[in-house]
């Protein structure tokens, strides 16, 4: 990217908006410099002049627009952890909620998962980018609040199965809105993530193997 640029240059948000856009409907490999510029309303060197290249320009995609909304996910995950300790219970029903409640909108939603899932199908540096500076981070914090409810003797990694366990149902009610809706005859409203926040929250108490005792 041009260093002298502003951060919020206008040409440089719409190239981000319609990449991130773009990315997440077709993938890297199938969307052009020329269609991404088209889109944004801008010279075709317009990419070249604040990124440095198509694969800059996605990995800015990742760092200035995917980040961004993961990170607040974890503002969120520290807040559980002010007061008193929350119980298991109070942390997972916390994490689920938080998830169901990340996006802005439902187009913003749609367009983080897909750009994480294009991405995961072809994994490269952004992928890295994402796990260093979001996963990792927010799944050190939901450790710590699980800890104290776990057996002391359980292994990190075991511990981290547990937890993409818990973000795999997350994951799968979020993307297959459209089949659980049809299974289940419910929209997406306020009283139906509320119940799939409680769902999901006894299914996956149910299978970690919590300590006995008033704090659980």
């Amino acid at each position: 990217m041009n260093q002298t640029q502003p951060d919020h240059d206008p040409t440089r948000e719409r190239i981000l908006d319609e990449a991130e856009r773009l990315f997440a409907e077709k993938g890297f490999a199938a969307v052009s410099v020329r269609e991404i510029t088209a889109a944004a309303h801008c010279n075709l060197a317009a990419v070249n002049y604040h990124f440095g290249g198509k694969q800059a320009l996605y990995l800015d995609v990742f760092r200035h627009r995917w980040l961004p909304r993961a990170q607040k996910v974890g503002e969120r995950l520290k807040d559980l952890a002010k007061g008193e300790p929350p119980t298991a219970e109070e942390v997972v029903r916390g994490i689920t909620g938080i998830f169901f409640s990340a996006f802005a909108s439902e187009q913003e939603r749609q367009r983080h998962a897909m750009l994480m899932m294009r991405e995961l199908s072809q994994p490269g540096e952004a992928l890295e980018l994402v796990f260093k500076e979001a996963i990792r981070p927010n799944f050190e914090i939901i450790m710590r609040l699980l800890k104290p409810h776990l057996p002391p003797q359980l292994e990190t990694q075991k511990i981290f199965l547990y937890l993409f366990s818990i973000f795999a149902q997350l994951i799968y009610f979020n993307m297959a809105r459209l089949p659980v809706m049809r299974a289940t005859g419910r929209e997406y409203d306020e009283a139906f993530v509320a119940e799939l926040v409680g769902h999901i929250t006894d299914f996956s108490l149910n299978g970690l193997p919590l300590r006995s005792g008033p704090n659980t």
